[in-house]
C-alpha cells in the first residue's frame, strides 16, 4: 500500500529580551478546522512531479501565509514522521525555518481555525502526538547546538 507523503516546516521566530534568553523560541503551531482539530506545523500533501522541499514551502505559503520572502531555512535538520490515519499509512517529512521578521503576520487558509505561537513545553503540550512533540524537542536541540 502507497503510504501518503506530506511535506512542511517547523516554522520559529525568536523574540528579542526574552528572559530568560534561552526561552526566546516560540513555534508556530496551526489548529485544524476539520476532524478532532489538532495542532500542527503547516505541512501538506506532495502533488505529482513537485519535489518534497517545494512542498513543504507551497504548503507554508498556502496555510499560514508565509512565504521564501518570510523564511530562512535552517541547514542540517529534516525529521521523518511515519504513523497512521485512518488506517493508511502516512509520512511526513518536517524542515526547520526561521521566520526572518518574528512580528510578521500569520494568515490561515480555510483549513484552519487558529494559530499560536508558542515555548517548546506549550507546543508539546498543544501537538499532543509523540513523534511530533520529539520533532519540536528535536528542532529545539538543533538550534542550541548551532550557537
Amino acid at each position: 500500500m502507497m503510504s501518503v507523503r506530506a511535506c512542511g516546516f517547523i516554522v520559529f521566530r525568536r523574540l528579542a529580551n526574552a528572559i530568560p534568553p534561552e526561552s526566546n523560541i516560540e513555534y508556530l503551531l496551526l489548529q485544524t478546522s476539520y476532524g478532532e482539530h489538532h495542532w500542527t506545523p503547516p505541512k501538506g500533501h506532495v502533488d505529482p512531479g513537485e519535489d518534497d522541499l517545494t512542498t513543504a514551502l507551497r504548503e507554508t505559503k498556502e496555510e499560514a501565509g508565509l512565504g521564501t520572502e518570510h523564511l530562512q531555512v535552517i541547514d542540517g535538520f529534516v525529521q521523518e514522521l511515519r504513523y497512521e490515519v485512518r488506517g493508511k499509512p502516512k509520512e511526513v517529512l518536517y524542515w526547520l525555518a526561521e521566520l526572518k521578521v518574528p512580528g510578521t503576520a500569520v494568515t490561515l487558509s480555510n483549513e484552519h481555525q487558529d494559530f499560536r505561537w508558542a515555548h517548546l513545553e506549550e507546543a508539546c503540550t498543544l501537538a499532543k502526538y509523540q513523534d511530533l512533540q520529539d520533532t519540536l524537542r528535536s528542532a529545539q536541540r538543533h538550534l542550541k547546538a548551532l550557537k
